[in-house]
């Protein structure tokens, strides 16, 4: 459910942007299709997916990855096979986490200018927290952030809108002064079901596909956002 809008935190809340990770702040698509990869070639089947090709699918989770590359082969697969590979996926990502990811451009100065300007800031990402935290570290970008909410932070995750309104409190902020930066349907559905603003960039796995989503506004690089949250006019 939405959360009150006569319900306090502090005596003035502060205007809050909260982030999605994969897709939204940095590009992680070809580390996590080498994981799912790295399972194929440990069954002797080599690299079922291709890093380009893939990607969207990679921002859907590792289990869609490996149902994408299962389902390429001429054998029959099961769900169990699934479950069977996914611990090993995550080792094996947790371990080259950030091999090849990168952040879009302009996410720095952006958090550095956004900070200056009095937002808090958070992440609410479906990645697992422990894995969001290592990354977000790697990146160096970690410590512009005072919430971090990943997939198991909560007994749920995004579309639920929960996980968003709880990066909200822990800013000390409102869901009304606040907006979702987000690439995908999953993050327009969190943002609607928490009734506040959503932004999709264009940059992302769907690229200016997330036009017809309809969110709030569009974000074709990240030096236009300071813009675009004074245009939302968030109170």
């Amino acid at each position: 459910m939405p959360q009150p809008r006569n319900q306090t935190t502090s005596p003035d809340p502060k205007r809050s942007v909260i982030f999605d990770l994969d897709g939204t702040l940095a590009d992680t698509s070809a580390d996590l299709i080498a994981a799912a990869n790295a399972c194929f070639r440990r069954l002797g089947k080599g690299d079922l997916l291709d890093p380009m090709l893939d990607a969207e699918t990679a921002f859907n989770g590792g289990r869609a990855m490996l149902r994408l590359g299962f389902g390429r082969q001429d054998i029959p697969w099961v769900e169990a096979d699934i479950d069977r590979q996914y611990p090993y996926l995550l080792q094996y990502y947790a371990e080259n986490i950030d091999r090849h990811t990168r952040l879009y451009d302009g996410v720095v100065p952006m958090l550095e200018q956004l900070a200056v300007e009095g937002y808090g800031l958070g992440i609410c990402t479906n990645k697992p927290a422990a894995l969001a935290e290592t990354l977000l570290a790697r990146l160096g970008i970690r410590a512009h952030f005072g919430s971090m909410l990943g997939a198991d932070s909560l007994p749920v995750r995004k579309p639920d809108p929960a996980p968003l309104f709880e990066a909200i409190r822990r800013l000390g902020s409102m869901a009304d002064r606040s907006v979702l930066i987000g690439d995908t349907m999953t993050d327009r559905l969190t943002a609607t079901a928490a009734g506040i603003p959503c932004v999709l960039v264009t940059f992302g796995p769907e690229s200016r596909d997330v036009a017809a989503m309809m969110p709030e506004a569009l974000l074709d690089h990240y030096r236009d956002l300071p813009a675009i949250l004074t245009s939302l006019k968030l109170r």
